[in-house]
This record gives structure tokens, C-alpha cells and sequence, in this order.
């Protein structure tokens, strides 16, 4: 157990405890109820009816969220077996159907059809949900491990007075280290950048045990503030919003124990390669906006040498642990990523909310019937 702070206020599970015990900041009693929050899950079609997703919905069934948004990319024939499954789960649940025909139209008419994914998803629900609640968390769909108190730890340190709050946790499954594109892309990355360039936005960056993570809470103002990426470099994109308007002194990460995810392979089109140029696309955007400029002539080469040091931390503390590691993989996953960094190109992100060619109620009612026939069986 450690209990070391970094840049950011790090929040520990010392001792096992129930966030919901938590005491606002000026200790004048427990932290408010979840009728104050909007949760919001995005799905695919490999979600519908998952071992993961069903225990992520019926742990939420225990709380008591103001709302849950479940934004959906899903194909026509799809949409009815997703509702009624979200319908057998006692939770006031939206479905935004991303890929309708009619969400589309909308998208094209303000000049935003170009481009999808998970970012694009999450943005979609990020306006109503800031509607709907006082906070808004963000998580995935597809850990195993998912218990409802993760959604209270994220909300604890809001009630507190900060503003952002991320999720991390242990990759560890099995015999063997997970995380892959955290620990052999992205720490190496920013670790390298870091060593050149002295820069707040980078020592930021720096301060989250694992940036990767797809869980985090917002208030609902720093909701409306958010531009989102439309694809893999969410995560990225948020700290550096994270970065401009709740700082280091209103940001906070939050212990969440040990996940079990689902994993992906590291090549194809929606493997760990593809995510790489996408999360090293908007990590380098984060940072030249930031007055960060890096020497990409030597860049790459850089990185590497970061990697290899890190491998050998990663292999002893491995070893140390009585788990198996496959160095060749690793550095194998460590050449793959390095053909992603480049300059960062144009810069595709969705308006904020506060700017947004329309209003939330627009994307509820793009979503028609689902919208109309909403799932509540409270």
C-alpha cells in the first residue's frame, strides 16, 4: 500500500472504504446522493448482452443516478434486442442511437457528419447528460470487474469542490501485465516529451497513473466545456481541456482498485496499432497547442530508448511478482507504436457544448422513437 501524492490530488483506498462516507470539504456532512448525477455508459454491438455490460447496468441498478445515457453505434436490425435488454434493468436509462439516420441528418446539417467513434458517441450524450445533473461520469462497458462504487469514488471528489475527477486502476490479470498502450505508448511518450521540454502541460499529463483509463467525472459545467475528439483520442483530449479549465489545483484521480477488461489485439483496424495513431494524433495536438514543440526528426528514436528502459522496469517488477512477461512482444508492441508519432494534422474535435450548432434536446429527439419510449421501469 502507498499513499504517494503527485502534482494532482491522488485519492487513495487506504483502507477499503465506501466513498459514499465521504465528507464534503468543509466537513459539514456525507456526500450528496446520486439524484444529482448523470452516468453515461457508450455501447456497441459487441456490448449487447455481455457478460461486462450486463454487471456494469446491475451494478448501476444499486444507485440511484438522475440518469443513465447509453449511446449506442449500433446497425438498424440491432436497435430493438438492445432496447428490450435495456429495458429488463431498473435504471432511467436513454438510448442515443448514434448512427441513426436521423442523428446523421443532424450532424450533416451543422457541418459535423465527417468522422466517428467512440469520442463522437460521448459527445453526443455529454450535452443532455449535463442537462439532466449537477455531475457526469464517463465509463466503459466492458469491465468485468465493474462494481457500483467506482461511480461513487469518481463522484466523491466533485462533492469536494474539484471539478475533474479520472479513474485508475491495477491492469493485472491472470499472470500477466495489461495496459498495453498506456505503459508502452503513452508513458514512454510523454516521459520522453518531458525530458526536453519543460512545460506545466506536460508535468500534467504526467501526473495521472493511468490517462488511458475511459472512466471520469466532470461537473456538469466542465461537461459543456469539453471538445471532444470523435474516435480513440478521448481519454487525451479530455485531460487537456481538463488541463485549461480546472487545472492542476481542481483535478483530482481516484483509486479504483483492480479491472478486469475485455482486450484487443494489437493489430487490425480496431486494434492497439490503429488506437495509437489516434491517441499519439491528439496527445501531440494537446501539447503544440500548449506551446510544446518537439524535434520530430529525433522523436521516434527517443521514444524507443524511453521504451527499452521502461520494458526492463516493467520486466523485474514482473518477475518480482511471479508473473510472466514476453519482452520480445513487448518490444514488438514498442516498433509498432513508434510509426505513430508524427506532427499532429488538422484538428477534427467537436464543438463545445457552449457552442454546439444545437441543443441537447435536438439530440434526444434525433433519437425518436427511443427518445419517446424511454426505458424507466423504477
Amino acid at each position: 500500500m502507498e499513499y504517494v501524492q503527485e502534482r494532482i490530488a491522488t485519492l487513495h483506498d487506504l483502507e477499503g472504504g465506501d466513498a459514499a462516507e465521504a465528507v464534503s470539504a468543509e466537513g459539514t456532512g456525507p456526500m450528496p446522493s446520486l439524484d444529482a448525477t448523470a452516468v453515461v455508459v457508450p455501447m456497441t454491438d459487441r456490448e449487447h448482452e455481455s457478460q461486462a455490460a450486463a454487471r456494469v447496468l446491475s451494478e448501476l441498478e444499486t444507485l440511484d443516478p438522475t440518469a443513465v445515457f447509453v449511446p449506442v453505434r449500433a446497425a438498424a436490425d440491432r436497435l430493438e434486442p438492445f432496447r428490450e435488454w435495456l429495458g429488463s434493468f431498473a435504471l432511467p436509462i436513454d438510448i442515443l442511437w448514434c448512427n441513426s439516420p436521423s442523428m446523421e441528418s443532424l450532424l450533416a446539417d451543422a457541418g459535423l457528419a465527417n468522422g466517428f467513434g467512440k469520442g463522437r458517441d460521448v459527445w453526443l450524450a455529454l450535452g443532455p447528460a449535463a442537462a439532466a445533473g449537477e455531475y457526469v461520469v464517463v465509463h466503459d462497458a466492458d469491465a468485468r470487474s465493474y462494481e457500483a462504487e467506482h461511480v461513487r469514488r469518481l463522484v466523491a471528489p466533485l462533492a469536494m469542490g474539484f471539478e475533474f475527477s479520472k479513474g485508475y486502476y491495477a491492469r493485472v490479470e491472470g499472470d500477466r501485465l495489461y495496459g498495453r498502450l498506456f505503459r508502452l505508448f503513452y508513458e514512454p511518450l510523454v516521459a520522453t516529451l518531458s525530458t526536453a521540454h519543460d512545460a506545466a502541460i506536460l508535468e500534467y499529463l504526467e501526473s495521472f497513473r493511468y490517462a488511458l483509463a475511459g472512466e471520469f467525472a466532470v461537473t456538469a459545467d466542465l461537461a459543456r466545456r469539453l471538445r471532444a475528439p470523435r474516435s480513440w483520442g478521448l481519454e487525451v483530449g479530455t485531460l487537456g481541456d481538463a488541463f485549461d479549465h480546472a487545472g492542476f489545483a481542481d483535478t483530482a484521480q481516484v483509486d479504483l482498485g483492480r479491472h478486469v477488461h475485455d482486450h484487443r489485439a494489437v493489430a487490425g483496424e480496431s486494434g492497439l496499432e490503429r488506437m495509437s495513431r489516434e491517441v499519439a494524433a491528439e496527445l501531440l495536438r494537446v501539447c503544440d497547442e500548449r506551446g510544446v514543440e518537439p524535434e520530430y526528426e529525433t522523436l521516434q528514436d527517443r521514444y524507443r530508448q524511453t521504451g527499452e528502459r521502461l520494458i526492463g522496469q516493467y520486466r523485474a517488477d514482473a518477475a518480482f511478482n511471479g508473473l510472466e512477461y514476453d519482452v520480445v512482444a513487448e518490444r514488438d508492441q514498442l516498433e509498432r507504436y513508434a510509426d505513430s508519432i508524427a506532427p499532429p494534422d488538422t484538428d477534427r474535435r467537436l464543438p463545445r457544448w457552449t457552442d454546439a450548432p444545437f441543443d441537447p434536446d435536438a439530440v434526444l429527439g434525433a433519437t425518436r422513437p427511443w427518445h419517446d419510449e424511454r426505458l424507466q421501469t423504477k
